[in-house]
């Protein structure tokens, strides 16, 4: 397994991409409000509730998050529901969708290569660094079909259209959760290959390196 090794600066730098979401977030209530467009204020002010919402769990379980982290879940939250839904940015911009699929899916290829290393850091479990990775690839791919799950169930009970082009949307989106998944799960990979110079390994090690005792390093 590879060692811990000190936190780069770039983990210590000012949260600027989450002070811009916030602030974004916070305009575009407030915005809304004036203009009576309630509407957008709801979305807004629930979007930027949801964004502090990790931040006070982690603290509730005893997790640290990066800035990173918690910089990428405000932005994608902004994306989808203010951009996305409000913005109408999934009609505007046909590649929006793609983005936001492929970007959540490498994150939870992140989330599922940080589970596999609590355990295997903790001496629960003795596993490969491809047998990490696989782990992490198949629960990115489940989330992203259970997602489509979700979405499925959405149109048929409330007669909405989150997918779209419906079956070419479904396949779309699970290719590019499972492109998604390979690029996070290979970074779960390459950290434990000690290969640590890249953006996702240097995320993975900030989460580490910060929350130490989850990975029976005290």
């Amino acid at each position: 397994m590879t060692a811990f090794r000190p936190a780069s600066p770039s983990a210590n730098r000012p949260p600027i991409i989450l002070y811009l979401t916030w602030i974004i977030l916070i305009g575009a209530a407030v915005g809304g409000f004036l203009t009576g467009a309630f509407s957008v204020t709801f979305v807004a002010a629930g979007t930027l509730l949801l964004s502090l919402v990790p931040i006070w769990v982690g603290a509730k379980i005893g997790v640290a998050l990066p800035t990173a982290f918690v910089s990428a879940i405000a932005a994608f939250l902004c994306a989808t529901l203010l951009l996305g839904e409000v913005g109408d940015f999934y009609e505007r911009y046909w590649w929006w969708d793609v983005v936001l699929h492929g970007g959540s899916a490498v994150a939870f290829g992140l989330v599922g290569s940080l589970l596999m290393l609590m355990l295997v850091k903790g001496n629960r479990l003795t596993a490969a660094p491809f047998t990490v990775a696989f782990f992490a690839f198949c629960f990115a791919v489940m989330i992203g079909a259970v997602w489509e799950i979700w979405e499925f169930t959405l149109d048929q009970l409330f007669g909405l259209n989150t997918q779209k082009s419906g079956l070419v949307d479904t396949m779309w989106d699970l290719i590019v959760d499972t492109g998604g998944a390979l690029i996070g799960a290979g970074a779960g990979w390459a950290y434990l290959k000690g290969r640590q110079n890249g953006p996702l390994t240097n995320a993975i090690h900030a989460f580490v390196d910060r929350n130490r005792r989850l990975f029976g390093d005290d």
